[in-house]
C-alpha cells in the first residue's frame, strides 16, 4: 500500500508480476475506458436492484455486474479470441491476408465479428483511436492491433457499411499484445464497470430515478 496503484495490482494478481511502465500505462487506460457507458442495461440493473433493496449496495452492483455479456462489454472476449485464434504465436504473418480470412470466414457463416462496428460511435469509436494512440506511444501497438485495424477494413469494404473497431475490438487487441488470453477478457469488464455501477448507486441513493422507470414500465403495460 503507498507503492503501487488500483491497476498495476490487478495486473500482479493476474500475470504474477509487476508491469512494465509501458505496459501499466496501456493496461490503467483499458481500465478507465470501461468503467463507464452511460444507461446501459448494467447500469439499469444496479439501480433498480438498488430501489427494490437500498440497504443492499453489493446485490446491486453484482446484478449490474451479471448483465455484462456477448452484446455489451463482454465483446473484448470474442475480439480477443478471434484475434488469438488467427495469431496463435503472435507472429507478424501477413495481416491483410490472416484479416481477410477472418472476415471470409464469419461472413460464410453469417456469425457476428467481434471488436467492430458501434451504433453510435462512427466513422470512428474515439475510445478505441485514443487506446491504439496510448499503445503506439508506448510502443505496445503490435500484430494484434494490426490486425484488429485490417478486419475493420476489410469488414467495411465486403458489408459496404463503415465499421470501425469499436472500444472493446481495442481491449481485445490490447490484452492480446499484453500476453494475457482471451478468457481474462470479461474480467477486464468486471474490473472497470464494478467502479462505474457503484457510482450509479450512489447517484441513485441521491438522485433516484429507478422509481420512475419502474413506474413508467408499469403504466405502458397496464393499459
Amino acid at each position: 500500500m503507498g507503492h503501487i496503484d488500483f491497476g498495476d495490482m490487478a495486473f500482479l494478481q493476474i500475470t504474477g508480476r509487476r508491469p512494465s511502465s509501458s505496459e501499466s500505462i496501456v493496461f490503467n487506460a483499458m481500465l478507465v475506458s470501461l468503467v463507464e457507458h452511460g444507461m446501459t442495461p448494467s447500469a439499469i440493473a444496479t439501480r433498480m436492484v438498488l430501489a427494490g433493496a437500498p440497504e443492499a449496495l453489493q446485490a446491486a452492483v453484482g446484478a449490474g455486474l451479471n448483465s455484462l455479456g456477448s452484446r455489451f462489454a463482454g465483446t473484448m472476449e470474442g475480439a480477443a479470441r478471434v484475434l488469438q485464434a488467427a495469431l496463435p504465436d503472435a507472429q507478424t504473418g501477413d495481416i491483410k491476408a490472416i484479416a481477410k480470412d477472418v472476415v471470409e470466414d464469419h461472413t460464410k457463416r453469417r456469425d457476428f465479428l467481434p471488436g467492430i462496428g458501434h451504433p453510435l460511435h462512427t466513422p470512428v469509436d474515439p475510445r478505441a483511436e485514443r487506446l491504439r494512440a496510448i499503445a503506439q506511444e508506448q510502443d505496445l501497438a503490435g500484430p494484434y492491433v494490426a490486425l484488429m485495424w485490417e478486419i475493420s477494413i476489410q469488414a467495411s469494404e465486403t458489408s459496404g457499411r463503415i465499421l470501425p473497431v469499436n472500444v472493446t475490438g481495442a481491449i481485445g487487441a490490447l490484452l492480446c499484445e499484453l500476453g494475457l488470453d482471451w478468457r481474462l477478457a470479461r474480467g477486464m469488464a468486471v474490473m472497470s464497470r464494478a467502479v462505474g455501477l457503484v457510482g450509479h448507486a450512489w447517484e441513485e441513493m441521491n438522485t433516484p430515478m429507478a422509481d420512475e422507470v419502474y413506474q413508467r414500465i408499469d403504466d405502458e403495460v397496464s393499459r
